[in-house]
């Protein structure tokens, strides 16, 4: 990866001159069956974009409960396009009825709301997976309220990979798609958001406003080319290893929530502040998602043997 970021080809990607990102660009948006497609320098940046491209200030977005797009983006909903963000839902899921029940009445007290946002996999919900079949039916149902759609699929190829189904089945329902390249395939920075190329065309004005527009980015968008050649089958180790960790974890007693569907490892302990610090000085880095609530994230740097290695530093943990 690094020697194609080395050696790649680049321009001025705010004139949209630099062939690298604009493979990248064609690349992605063909994969996820859409016209075009923006890249950014981050996920939280791609997010917060589609938002505001879908609405206006005061505007009222529905999401799942603790979506990524309330939870970890510092505010960003609000404090740049002065959105409100209502959660339904339980574990990134949510019906039809409870979007219907979501929507104001068209009374001038009431703001109106003008998007649905989906996350899949869902992160806090430790990488739950949306099916199509239930994406479907809640997505039907905000198009019959006239709400523009969003996916938040920073993790949407692990979806895709855990599923067996293309990306483009996962991101047809939707007006906008964000992917993240950092995630699990591995480069170092990049997001997408894919779409028409209307709304791509106005993307691109709201990313110079956020201050997303980069110069040379080719050696970035570099790095992105060569994490979808080599790096998107490979999803399945990262979902296998998750599986042993949770299962391994449990064998030592530890709570874990449910059964990984991805590369999320959800579990509980008592004193999570203490189980962390003294992983961490084992060698073993995991994430706070709440208190008493961490979690454990597979990846490509993570192999098997690394898996059991993992198992044996915390076992004198969990005691």
């Amino acid at each position: 990866m690094r020697e194609a970021m080395a050696k790649a080809e680049v321009g001025d990607d705010v004139h949209g001159e630099d062939p690298s990102v604009n493979r990248l660009q064609e690349r992605v948006a063909g994969v996820l069956g859409k016209e075009a497609a923006l890249f950014f320098p981050s996920g939280t940046m791609a997010n917060q974009a589609a938002l505001r491209v879908h609405t206006r200030p005061g505007d009222v977005v529905i999401a799942a409960r603790d979506a990524h797009i309330l939870k970890y983006e510092a505010g960003a909903a609000s404090a740049l396009s002065g959105l409100q963000i209502k959660t339904i839902g339980q574990g990134g899921a949510f019906s039809p009825e409870e979007v219907r029940g979501a929507l104001h009445p068209g009374d001038v007290h009431f703001a109106p709301t003008t998007l649905l946002a989906i996350e899949n996999t869902h992160n806090a919900a430790g990488g739950r997976v949306l099916r199509p079949e239930a994406l479907e039916a809640v997505t039907r149902a905000a198009r019959a309220a006239g709400l523009a759609l969003h996916c938040d699929g920073a993790r949407l190829w692990n979806a895709a990979v855990a599923l067996g189904v293309p990306p483009a089945a996962l991101a047809a329902p939707f007006d906008t798609v964000s992917v993240c390249l950092s995630k699990g395939l591995g480069a170092p920075v990049g997001s997408l958001v894919a779409g028409s190329r209307e709304l791509v065309s106005r993307l691109r004005r709201i990313r110079k406003m956020l201050g997303g527009g980069m110069r040379q980015a080719g050696v970035l968008a570099a790095a992105g080319l060569f994490a979808l050649d080599h790096h998107l089958a490979r999803l399945a180790e990262d979902h296998a290893n998750a599986l042993r960790l949770a299962r391994g974890l449990r064998e030592i007693g530890v709570e874990v929530e449910g059964t990984p569907e991805t590369n999320i490892v959800m579990f509980r302990v008592a004193d999570d502040a203490a189980f962390q610090s003294r992983a961490r000085e084992s060698g073993v880095l995991v994430g706070r998602a709440d208190p008493g609530r961490l979690r454990a994230v597979t990846h490509l740097d993570v192999t098997a043997g690394d898996i059991e290695e993992a198992l044996e530093r915390i076992r004198p943990l969990a005691h």
